[in-house]
């Protein structure tokens, strides 16, 4: 069990805003209203849940071995206190390699280090036609060969292509073994889309990009996560997805969550980076593939979304929902994403920047330099 702590300040809790003071030691102990509290005080959040990281710190998931426990790491000290570690398409025995050093890290939180809650794994059952910066190795999934996958490290999440070969029938008992099936790097159409959802589907990964978009007279994947999604992923980093679109996806999904899709080179400077097997390139905070054609996930840590969504002229409150609650909603989590008793003490503190201050990952203080 941590040492008990305490935080003062204003505490986003289930109920709205407390000014008050949070015990808690690995767990929260109690939330207690006190007066005296300013309202510039530091604002007290529930720790940032990732469902889409691909590394960080200058290591890539699919490396195996520890890459995991550094991209924890890196991203701990930027407010995220758990994630799923994100694989790329890649040949059977690298993806299997990867997921063996997940499992590692899956089991053993090591100090200093975000939770690893599980896999996030993002092909290789993807559409030749929308790969983005994924390589061209996709193949057909099976049952036999997702179950093979499951048993090295557990699947929380799966990307899909619906509309390829028999996926959609794979859906019902993918859904059945708890994974969260989520549409994404699909050249299908509306009616695969609708389809998947009513077949067990349960979001869209990082939604707009790899995708079919939204034409009236051909609406595509997107246009179904638009209409009938409660959960959906986007990145907002502001490059991804313009910031209408942002705004379009916030009032037409009940539950979007957001995302960092964050590769080796968040955290790092301007320079080349893995992302798999691939070289990609960082520039001024933007992640391409080598030729400079693609987008190839991005270099955004969770504190910087919540700022971002901030500045598209979301409420604190609202902005820290779509990172924290709605995700851990989506898994199924209520001991996590959430200020209350008895939930695991996952918080970061916030001056009245939104700069971070302090991260607390079940009630170990991160050292955030």
């Amino acid at each position: 069990m941590s040492t008990p702590h305490s935080l003062r300040g204003r505490i986003l809790t289930r109920d709205g805003w407390v000014h008050g003071e949070l015990a808690f030691d690995d767990r929260i102990q109690a939330i207690r209203p006190l007066p005296g509290i300013a309202d510039d005080a530091p604002r007290v959040l529930p720790g940032f849940i990732d469902l889409h990281i691909h590394g960080g710190g200058g290591v890539d998931i699919m490396q195996g071995g520890d890459a995991a426990r550094t991209v924890a790491r890196l991203h701990a000290r930027h407010g995220t206190t758990s994630l799923l570690g994100t694989t790329m398409t890649a040949h059977a025995h690298e993806i299997e390699h990867a997921l063996h050093g997940l499992a590692e890290a899956i089991a053993t939180r090591a100090p200093g280090s975000a939770r690893v809650l599980g896999v996030h794994l993002e092909g290789p059952y993807l559409s030749l036609d929308r790969l983005g910066a994924q390589p061209p190795l996709v193949v057909e999934a099976t049952l036999d060969q997702v179950r093979q996958l499951h048993a090295i490290a557990p699947i929380r999440v799966l990307t899909l292509a619906p509309e390829i070969g028999r996926h959609l029938a794979l859906i019902p008992a993918l859904a059945a073994m708890g994974i969260r099936v989520q549409l994404g790097h699909s050249a299908g159409s509306y009616d695969d889309g609708v389809a998947a959802l009513r077949a067990g589907a349960a979001g869209f990964t990082h939604l707009f990009n790899g995708m079919t978009g939204l034409h009236h007279r051909d609406p595509g994947i997107a246009a179904a996560a638009l209409a009938h999604a409660e959960y959906a992923e986007l990145i907002p980093d502001l490059q991804h997805v313009h910031p209408g679109a942002i705004r379009a996806a916030l009032r037409a999904i009940p539950r979007l969550y957001c995302i960092t899709d964050a590769t080796a080179a968040t955290g790092m400077p301007d320079g080349e980076y893995a992302l798999g097997a691939q070289r990609v390139h960082k520039c001024l905070g933007c992640v391409r593939l080598a030729d400079g054609t693609s987008l190839a996930g991005s270099a955004l840590t969770m504190d910087q979304a919540l700022r971002n969504l901030v500045s598209l002229g979301l409420a604190l409150d609202d902005a820290s929902h779509r990172l924290s609650r709605n995700p851990a909603d989506y898994l199924g989590l209520d001991d996590r994403g959430r200020l209350q008793p008895g939930a695991w003490a996952d918080l970061v503190v916030l001056d009245a920047g939104l700069q971070v201050r302090q991260v607390f990952v079940e009630g170990e203080a991160i050292a955030l330099g």
